[in-house]
Parts: structure tokens; sequence; C-alpha cells
């Protein structure tokens, strides 16, 4: 049990404070940078954080339901949507960089909260939370079709980003409906809404 809790908090310190690592290539590093002005960088490299901080949270939740899930399967599926949101992590770390942007000085909360809720769901049993991450993941790639309609035109670095996260955002929903996920009642994606609007919000300005 020690073992498992010295593993998990190394796990969560390493997310959010250590850089991040990816096996993919990032998505549009091979493009060229865009003349955007420091108007346009500035709310690129917000929405940029708004979208890392997202993944701070992703590997919360995940953390949180592998924790609680007593099959294996389910397990196995949320550590390789783990793995994909790391590379997220890392794809928009360089991004924010590259605009001249910070992180989030709150990603500590978002993550400790994000832990709480995911082990939460996951004391609801396997189906509740595998309904939980198709949920969230229908709401993420929500939030970044947003995004899209936001970035700038020219800044195709960032879009190509955003894009590559989108379709990965649906790929783990799409794998939660086929392990046997329920749906969520409209109250309980309504709440999930309301707390990701406060996140989205807060992380553009701070």
């Amino acid at each position: 049990m020690l073992d498992q809790a010295i593993i998990h908090f190394d796990k969560a310190l390493r997310t959010v404070f250590a850089p991040a690592m990816t096996v993919r290539p990032v998505p549009g590093n091979d493009l060229p940078d865009a003349p955007l002005d420091e108007d346009e960088k500035r709310h690129a490299a917000a929405l940029m954080r708004v979208n890392h901080c997202g993944e701070i949270c992703a590997q919360a939740l995940y953390q949180g339901q592998a924790l609680m899930s007593k099959d294996e399967s389910i397990r196995k599926a949320l550590e390789q949507a783990s793995q994909e949101e790391t590379e997220h992590l890392a794809w928009t770390e360089q991004r924010i960089a590259e605009l001249g942007g910070r992180k989030s000085l709150l990603n500590p909360l978002w993550y400790g909260s994000s832990l709480a809720v995911g082990m939460l769901a996951g004391r609801f049993g396997d189906r509740w939370n595998l309904g939980f991450l198709a949920e969230t993941e229908r709401q993420v790639e929500s939030h970044l079709h947003g995004h899209l309609e936001r970035l700038p035109t020219e800044d195709r670095k960032s879009r190509a980003i955003v894009e590559q996260m989108k379709a990965d955002e649906i790929s783990h929903a799409n794998t939660a409906v086929r392990l046997g996920a329920n749906e969520l009642p409209a109250p309980v994606k309504g709440l999930m809404k309301l707390f990701s609007r406060v996140m989205t919000e807060t992380v553009y300005r701070v």
C-alpha cells in the first residue's frame, strides 16, 4: 500500500512540475512560424495554457479512476489514454514556450481537485467510471473544437497540435463506450461543464 502511495505521489509531482515527454513527433513541428503580432501571441499562448491545464486535469482524473477500478482491461485503457495525454502535455508545453507564454500557476490545485473527482467517479463502479471518462472526452473534444475557431488562422503550429489532441480525445471516448460505459445523467454532465467553464476562464488569465 505504501509503495503504491509513493508511486502515485511521484506521478503527481512529475505531471505538475517535470517537463513532459512525447513518443510521437509534435504535430506541426515542421511548419514555419507564423508572423503573429503580440496580441495574437498572447491570445494563442493563453489558449494553449488552458489546453495544457486540461491535460493536467486529465492525468489526475485517469490516475484517480485507475486507482478505484477493479477491472484490468479498464485500468489498461485508462493507462493508454493517460500516456497519450502525457504527450499532449509535452506538445502544449512546447508551444506555450514558443509563443512566449507560461503554464498556469494553479496547476497543483487543478491536479488535486481532478484526482479527487476521478477517485469519486471510480467508487461508483467501472461502467459509471467509463461513462465519466467518455463524457469528459466528449466535453474536451467540444472545447478543443472551440479553440480551433478562436486560434489565429495563421497559427498553423498551434492548430496542428489541437487537431491531433481532438482526434485522440474522440478515440478515448469511443474506447470507453466500447468497454461498456454508462450514459451519465444530465445533471452530472451539467456539473462537469460548470467545472470546466470555471477552469478554462480562470486559467486563460492565471
